[in-house]
């Protein structure tokens, strides 16, 4: 070794001190430093900085171009504003090819003549560029190798197929009206691929492109823009789990959202009148099947779909009393969530007040762009610019003020974005082409961060249908735009759901029943897919008003069927709100491909079924006319979630079908936390509680963990104002099993003592005994459902145990 090699040796902290003034470059790279965790490199061409930024992930940016004049590069989009990266220990190591930036198991190695990245996890190489990062006057691309067997998930929503590999696609956001089971361009796409061989990597540019994934070259993974932001973020896992999570925790993770989300919507395209939005409240009333919100699409402003948007306000004659119709709903717990745009056409009362206050995007002359499209001759709100986010804001704040709970953006891809259009971000101009696929991403920034300073008790509902990269830091709820009313339409239901899961957008959901066209009603279609909604991180019928999307307006069996599996999705809530926790704390999808449980090699292209949580698989029946729907179940033991029917898994199994039943499975040693009988999320009682547990003698022990916390409070993550119970079960070498529950932390509110009652699946015959804290208790058994009860009265802060022979 070298006297020039040692000195690399040496700790960072020194490291940087000494690598400006003393680094001499091998080929073209002319020096090389470490200042913080930026490794700063300079080159005959281009500049660029390698930043270990945490969670396994190297940001990588351009300083120069390739003609080695200085980058001005838009703002990072994909990563949370202003991120204080935490000091890293990290070291710099060279030789006469390359140096090397590592950060604990993690490396990127920069090749010195070709400048191109190698990143490597516990030594072993993962990912290499292969053209890296290129600049020219009217693009941005990104170039990385493919190995022959890759798979790749990536692209946002698309409906292809889970492996995407061999799929090129344009990075921009469009709508996708009536789509079926084919669609390579849609609402919310993502400049972002996530690998079976552990890694993502994140295009951290908003302009329109391209992303290409081995079709052109089949070696090449190659993204591409014209212009925009030249940088990129690597992220690196030990396996699709760590991947996954790694890569939410990098472009932030999405807020606690409120309770009251998991309810039922009711919603279509639209409620004309004050009138029939308290008529259609009183039809779920009525008829005993649970509501939390309604949702007003955009008559609350005009009478007639189009020649109105952009008036902001409501429409006096079909809403007179709009206040009093807030607070009638709120007092029944029902929330108002209503819809916006950011159109503001020339025919709209807003207009004026729009030019006046340079609210919209301007054309090249300083004047606000106009164009026609399907809703009238229409400007577009400048949502990038301060003076267009403050004059969009003065409206969402009345609304707010008025009382209404939840804000529903659409048309933000946007649906028609001229790529001249300029805005003005950060006082810079720059075109709509540059800035597409961010516009929505903006909107829904803009919303939340001033709902949270307006309402700082509050957490912020934000459904939108388009975003970029890290949008789920602003509580955005995607869901999958204008559907086919059509068993087409619900087939890529799934696939698009774990798509943006896997990426962060852990709320992603569809219409329930299909939105766009449908002459007739499909009786087993609508039941079918609002099955599947009750395993969804959304439930919300939505659609065009020719057939009715609210199962109050259709007959028995569908109402009946639609009634039981809304009251389930209620029963569910602590554990649906528990994974909503998980998610906030930790990145984890609600809804996960079986890849992130049980193996890429066999899982990663499935997209016949998901887990909800870790304890159930659904396997969403998308045809007609099935009287037996065959699943692939993993290895170990499974229980049919309605009949408590054991499989055996490893193997494809045929699920008997009927009307009311549907095909979900629960992992044998799973706890599930329950309900009962709520109309409302409100009505959650925290001292009343159910929790099941699926018992098999192949499972020696299971643990699970139970979130809790007020529902409401925008800090309960970041103050630690939650409880967990710990749940375990284990079973000894007598088949004797023990369910122990324990808990940590506290929030305000929060019951001094519970009342639970354990439900235990499995058993084949009744238990000889059961002993709570060693005291034995008579054995309650229900021989027809082969379960067993136990009622427990405990202090929140006990430790119970139940043994069971």
């Amino acid at each position: 070794m070298t006297n020039r090699q040692k000195r690399f040796t040496l700790p960072a902290t020194l490291l940087s001190a000494l690598a400006l003034t003393s680094g001499t470059a091998f080929a073209d790279i002319e020096k090389f430093a470490l200042q913080g965790n930026v490794l700063h490199i300079d080159t005959d061409t281009n500049d660029f900085t390698v930043t270990a930024i945490g969670n396994n992930s190297f940001q990588v940016t351009f300083l120069t171009d390739d003609s080695g004049k200085p980058y001005v590069n838009l703002p990072s989009m994909a990563l949370p504003d202003g991120v204080a990266f935490n000091k890293l220990d990290l070291g710099v190591s060279e030789t006469p090819n390359s140096i090397t930036l590592t950060h604990k198991d993690i490396s990127a190695s920069i090749d010195k003549q070709s400048h191109l990245i190698s990143y490597a996890l516990n030594g072993e190489v993962v990912a290499k560029e292969r053209g890296g990062l290129s600049i020219t006057d009217e693009s941005v691309s990104l170039s990385f190798t493919l190995d022959q067997n890759e798979k790749l998930y990536g692209g946002g929503q698309r409906v292809l197929g889970m492996d995407r590999r061999s799929h090129s696609m344009p990075l921009y956001n469009k709508a996708h009206y009536g789509y079926t089971t084919s669609s390579n361009q849609m609402y919310f796409g993502l400049s972002a691929v996530m690998s079976s061989k552990h890694y993502s990597v994140l295009f951290d540019n908003t302009a329109s492109g391209n992303l290409d994934m081995g079709s052109s070259a089949a070696d090449e993974l190659l993204f591409s823009a014209k212009g925009g932001r030249a940088s990129y973020i690597m992220v690196l896992g030990e396996n699709l789990d760590d991947t996954v999570t790694n890569t939410v925790a990098v472009t932030g993770k999405q807020p606690l959202p409120p309770r009251w989300l998991l309810g039922n919507f009711a919603s279509r395209f639209g409620y004309k009148s004050q009138n029939e939005v308290m008529d259609v409240v009183d039809a779920f009333n009525t008829q005993d099947i649970p509501v939390d919100a309604v949702v007003l699409d955009l008559y609350w402003f005009g009478k007639d779909i189009k020649g109105h948007m952009g008036n902001l306000s409501w429409d006096t004659t079909a809403f007179p009393e709009p206040e009093k119709m807030i607070t009638t709903l709120r007092e029944q717990d029902v929330k108002t969530v209503l819809i916006t745009e950011p159109f503001i056409l020339t025919t709209s009362k807003q207009w004026e007040s729009a030019v006046a206050n340079n609210a919209l995007a301007q054309n090249d002359n300083g004047a606000p762009y106009t164009f026609d499209f399907y809703f009238g001759n229409t400007g577009l709100v400048d949502v990038f610019s301060e003076a267009g986010q403050d004059w969009f804001w003065q409206y969402y704040e009345k609304l707010a003020a008025q009382g209404v709970a939840g804000w529903w953006g659409d048309l933000g891809e946007p649906e028609v974005h001229p790529d001249d259009i300029q805005h003005i971000w950060q006082s810079t101009k720059v075109n709509g082409a540059e800035v597409h696929n961010a516009y929505g991403h903006q909107w829904a920034k803009t919303v939340y961060n001033n709902l949270t300073e307006l309402q700082p008790d509050t957490r912020p509902f934000v459904l939108m249908r388009s975003g970029f990269l890290g949008s789920q830091r602003y509580g955005m709820v995607p869901w999958t735009g204008d559907v086919s009313r059509s068993w087409g339409g619900l087939k890529p239901q799934v696939e698009l759901a774990l798509q943006m899961s896997v990426f962060g957008l852990a709320y992603t959901h569809s219409d329930l029943g299909g939105f766009a066209g449908g002459e007739t009603f499909d009786a087993e279609l609508y039941t079918r897919w609002l099955q599947f909604g009750t395993f969804s991180p959304v439930f919300r019928p939505h659609a065009q008003d020719n057939i009715a999307p609210e199962p109050v307006f259709h007959a028995d069996p569908v109402k009946s069927i639609a009634r039981k599996f809304i009251q389930l999705r209620y029963d569910m809530l602590p554990y649906n709100y528990s994974l909503a926790f998980e998610n906030a704390l930790y990145g984890t999808p609600l809804m996960r491909p079986l890849a992130m449980a049980y193996g890429e090699s066999d899982w990663f292209e499935n997209a016949d079924s998901y887990l909800w949580g870790d304890g159930l698989l659904v396997s969403p029946v998308t045809s007609a006319n099935q009287t037996v729907w065959p699943t692939a179940l993993p290895k170990g033991v499974w229980f049919d979630f309605f009949s408590d029917t054991r499989y055996q898994g490893g193997q494809t199994v045929d699920y008997l079908l009927t009307q009311e039943n549907f095909p979900v499975w629960v992992k044998a040693g799973s706890f599930m936390p329950m309900s009962k009988e709520l109309d409302r999320t409100e009505q959650f009682n925290a001292r009343e509680l159910e929790i099941h547990y699926w018992h098999d003698s192949s499972v020696a022990s299971s643990s699970y963990t139970y979130y809790e916390d007020d529902g409401k409070n925008p800090a309960s993550v970041k103050k630690g104002l939650y409880t967990k119970l710990l749940l375990s079960a284990s079973v000894d070498d007598k088949a004797a099993l023990t369910l122990t529950l324990d808990s940590e932390g506290s929030y305000i509110g929060m019951p001094k003592r519970r009342n639970i009652n354990y439900v235990v699946h499995g058993f084949k015959e009744k238990p000889k005994s059961v002993a709570i804290d060693g005291h034995v208790v008579p054995v309650q058994w229900n021989e027809k459902g082969k379960t067993l009860s136990l009622a427990i009265s405990c202090d929140y802060q006990q430790s119970v145990k139940v043994v069971i022979m």
